[in-house]
């Protein structure tokens, strides 16, 4: 058994390295992948394209827009007329947001009645976001410093009782102080780019000798397919344990997102992960007959694993039928132990349960799959 699993292995090892552009392919595709993520993705949507109508043109309504410019997330680009025109502008895609400051603001304020309407386009959810927490907290901060001019002009003594706010709030961030998204976003980045190469590797290259004849030349051999498949694993898993190496020294040295955890613990989870990855996908190379199909359902396990695994949408506020789906996903446990560890710094003693998942679905998958594998083409 040894021996064929030697010759076995050999002989992956020797056909990976000759299809070199494939091998190109599993180096460059998932660096490719990470910065196209990290420089076109992000959570936080600045520097919105806003219309303006300014029915007051005094000195509050001044100071207002100022405000919205500076904190940098709305840029006034067209100044309008009425509210109609701010919609259509909207509607067009001229513009994501508007304000429409009613007239004379400046009287209205004065007797704390003063309004002022902003505009958000809800097809983009994520300029809404931004756009309302922006809105609401310089609004906030914009009246916060009204009342505090008011109150300087009163008197001495006022001003001091009225600095004091009745409710003081104090917000600490832990883990990512700054709030930057690619804390956030990179480690499942990392995750789901590595999930990606392994199972369209895997499926494909059982494809290909089943399509090549290949496939029809091993079921010749002595070879069972619990062989066949662990000599599949090993020079595939050498070769994305590289890749997750470098996308990670990448990430920390190129992109400044530290690295809290155990080192250690992360390469044997993630090597516990990426077997049950490649587990998945030669499981799903024993359903497609041809490489259509293929990658028609790497397709579809990529969707979902985007969509319902929590990388970008928490897994709490989905439908329990949603949930379901996501826990036969490998990547939904491995997206906690990678954010765990590399952006928390957490141990085995809060991740033993995902790791345990992990290491029973490896196994069920390897077993499935050779299960699947009948030493015959039909």
């Amino acid at each position: 058994s040894w021996q064929r699993l030697r010759a076995l292995t050999y002989k992956e090892t020797v056909q990976m390295l000759r299809d070199w552009r494939t091998l190109m392919l599993l180096f460059a595709l998932p660096l490719i992948q990470l910065f196209l993520f990290v420089y076109a993705v992000s959570l936080t949507t600045n520097h919105l394209p806003t219309a303006l109508v300014d029915d007051s043109l005094d000195s509050r309504s001044r100071d207002f827009i100022q405000a919205l410019q500076a904190s940098g997330y709305f840029d006034i680009k067209l100044v309008l007329q009425n509210e109609e025109q701010i919609i259509q502008a909207i509607d067009s895609g001229a513009a994501k947001a508007g304000v429409v400051i009613a007239p004379h603001l400046a009287e209205n304020v004065d007797r704390g009645q003063g309004s002022v309407l902003i505009l958000l386009d809800g097809s983009d959810s994520f300029s809404v976001q931004s756009g309302y927490s922006a809105a609401s907290a310089i609004a906030q901060k914009y009246s916060l410093d009204l009342t505090a001019q008011a109150v300087r002009k009163a008197s001495p003594a006022s001003m001091t009782a009225g600095m004091q706010l009745p409710v003081s709030v104090a917000t600490r961030v832990l883990y990512n102080p700054d709030m930057r998204d690619l804390v956030f976003v990179l480690p499942g980045l990392i995750a789901l780019i590595i999930q990606n190469i392994i199972v369209a590797h895997s499926v494909l290259a059982v494809v290909r000798e089943r399509e090549s004849g290949v496939l029809e030349q091993l079921l010749a051999t002595p070879a069972r397919p619990i062989e066949m498949i662990i000599a599949k694993l090993i020079p595939g898993m050498l070769v994305v344990t590289i890749d997750l190496a470098v996308i990670l020294l990448v990430g920390m040295v190129g992109f400044g997102v530290p690295f809290q955890g155990n080192a250690g613990l992360f390469a044997v989870l993630s090597i516990l992960f990426i077997i049950s990855s490649m587990g998945l996908g030669l499981l799903i190379s024993t359903i497609a007959r041809n490489q259509r199909q293929a990658q028609q359902l790497t397709a579809v396990l990529n969707l979902f694993s985007m969509l319902l695994t929590g990388f970008l949408y928490p897994r709490a506020a989905m439908p329990l039928w949603t949930q379901i789906i996501g826990n036969f996903i490998p990547l939904t446990y491995y997206m906690r132990i990678v954010r765990g560890v590399i952006t928390k710094g957490v141990g085995l003693t809060f991740l033993w349960g995902d790791a345990l998942i992990l290491g029973c679905y490896t196994v069920l998958a390897l077993v499935i799959a050779a299960a699947a594998s009948k030493k015959r083409l039909d």
